[in-house]
């Protein structure tokens, strides 16, 4: 997918949002946003809405029926196996990360009037984001709400809040509609999902619709990423949005005269805001590119997984009409099934992604947090190594194969999905869009697979019978 720049109008201006309206002042106030900074809210009338039957069997979205690592928490803390508790500062935040497993190391930090709490947004307050592989955390210096998503394996992304309000039984609130207004758009690729935006920033936080607007995907090169974020780390001569305020009227009009440059290979955040607030002084320019990529493909696998089950149901009322067995292949289920795994694929291959000119440098322990988890084969390779030095990853293979929602996808699939991927690690593709691994990434990726999630290797060898004469 190529990058796609675009210039005011709808759903121009989020960065990475959690859109969450709970019945406050502060959600209701969020309603005004619809007109002012948050347009993208009207996806329904702008022509991005999706079109994808979501509430629908086999998804149906809104039902209770859920299963996230955040549905989990709340099962918990009802059962009383574990707590939550309160500080004065953060509210909830601290124990929310340390109970979903989240590292202080994954901070970023985001200044642009990106969230429904805008008004606690401003280059002097920023939104603070954290993740891991299936949660997403949102957290504003005197917010009323925690902003929660988590990676359902069957739905995609949930939403929630849980109030900063100290209470003796701390709840999650799950939002549907209220949020699929934003997070349900060509922006996630049709399905409930994440926006990573990249937008030129003033000095109150306001996007600056007139200068153009950047959705960041893995594809994106590092000049069109992270506007309106905070950036600590260092890049050599490439550069990045980030760091940057527009300040004046030719910048406004002109962003391309602006120099990239002065926001570049910075260290030292203290200099544009009091991070005292913050549960580390970062924003790491390692967890933001790692975030640029899981955003990407957690909303592809939600796509794969929930076209692949409408064509399954259509194949079956197709088959029952014709008086065939159910589940008895069909062509058009085939070209389905194919149209989304592609580009998942790819994504999870890292086939778009442009090379690093120059290496690039955390300023906390992300890296070495991030890379511990593993998993790791017999001569202690892992997917989550990072190389940094020519392109993000050692071994082009996202580690977001091993998540849950990835396993879950239909047998169809996955079949699909080994199949080429035995092709392509076999030197037997033919499109030509997987140049960027070389032999030794081939074979490398082969035996890791192989060891550390046997259960979709084995798929590789049903796939090479299936062509064996």
């Amino acid at each position: 997918m190529p990058v796609t720049r675009t210039k005011s109008g709808p759903a121009g201006l989020l960065n990475f949002t959690l859109s969450l309206r709970p019945r406050s002042r502060a959600f209701r106030l969020a309603g005004l946003l619809v007109g002012s900074l948050v347009s993208s809210w009207l996806l329904v009338g702008s022509g991005l809405a999706s079109d994808t039957p979501y509430e629908q069997e086999p998804i149906s979205y809104g039902d209770s029926l859920i299963d996230d690592p955040v549905s989990q928490l709340q099962k918990q803390l009802e059962s009383g196996e574990k707590t939550l508790k309160y500080e004065p500062r953060q509210g909830y935040l601290r124990a929310v990360l340390e109970a979903l497993r989240i590292p202080h190391s994954s901070q970023t930090l985001v200044f642009s009037k990106t969230s429904f709490q805008r008004d606690r947004i401003a280059p002097e307050t920023p939104r603070a984001v954290y993740f891991n592989d299936d949660v997403y955390i949102g957290w504003v210096q005197g917010g009323e709400v925690v902003e929660v998503s988590a990676v359902d394996s069957q739905k995609g992304a949930i939403f929630y809040s849980l109030s900063q309000n100290e209470s003796d039984s701390p709840r999650f609130r799950r939002h549907t509609h209220e949020c699929l207004q934003c997070h349900d758009s060509s922006l996630s690729q049709g399905v409930p999902g994440h926006i990573l935006r990249s937008v030129y920033t003033d000095v109150r936080g306001q996007a600056v619709l007139t200068a153009g607007t950047f959705i960041t995907s893995p594809q994106s090169p590092l000049k069109e990423r992270f506007g309106g974020w905070y950036v600590s780390g260092k890049h050599g001569d490439q550069v990045h949005m980030g760091n940057l305020i527009v300040r004046d009227k030719e910048h406004k009009q002109h962003p391309e005269r602006i120099n990239l440059a002065a926001g570049g290979n910075q260290t030292d955040l203290g200099k544009y805001f009091e991070v005292s607030p913050y549960l580390t002084p970062h924003s790491d320019l390692v967890a933001l590119q790692v975030l640029a990529h899981q955003v990407h493909v957690h909303n592809l696998i939600t796509r794969a997984n929930y076209h692949t089950r409408l064509a399954q149901r259509d194949q079956a009322s197709i088959n029952k009409a014709l008086g065939k067995e159910l589940d008895e292949p069909l062509e058009s289920t085939r070209s389905r099934i194919r149209s989304v795994g592609e580009p998942l694929l790819r994504a999870i291959l890292f086939a778009d992604e442009p090379p690093l000119t120059a290496p690039i440098e955390g300023t906390n322990s992300f890296v070495a947090d991030f890379s511990d988890q593993g998993p790791r084969d017999p001569q202690g390779r892992s997917l989550r190594e990072l190389d940094l030095q020519r392109r993000l990853f050692r071994y082009p293979c996202s580690f977001l194969i091993y998540t849950p929602a990835f396993d879950a996808l239909p047998e169809p699939q996955l079949d699909y999905l080994a199949t080429r991927m035995n092709q392509i690690l076999q030197g037997e593709d033919e499109t030509g869009r997987y140049q960027n691994l070389t032999a030794a990434d081939r074979q490398a990726l082969r035996e890791i697979l192989t060891e550390t999630k046997p259960d979709f290797a084995k798929r590789w060898e049903k796939s090479t019978r299936a062509k064996s004469p």
